[in-house]
């Protein structure tokens, strides 16, 4: 799923993602009004300042990158919460 993700002392996480995904979620992060841009080398940074902004990151980045079977179990798990 995700390569690498790493983070910044701004308080910004580079994500690294297949380009033929990054054009998605960037535009999808920002409909979520999330300060995102993507790079030359196909990495796209993140800008998070909370953890309510790490969650849509994880769950817009889940949501074009993860398989149906993983989507179904993570649904199973959340509604055994």
């Amino acid at each position: 799923m995700l390569q690498s993700c790493s983070l910044q002392a701004s308080g910004e996480h580079i994500v690294q993602i297949p380009m033929s995904d990054r054009w998605q979620i960037y535009h999808r992060l920002k409909e979520l009004m999330i300060k995102s841009r993507c790079l030359p080398d196909g990495s796209l940074r993140v800008q998070v300042n909370s953890c309510l902004t790490a969650i849509l990151v994880r769950s817009t980045v889940l949501q074009f990158m993860a398989s149906r079977q993983e989507l179904i179990d993570w649904l199973e798990r959340c509604w055994q919460l």
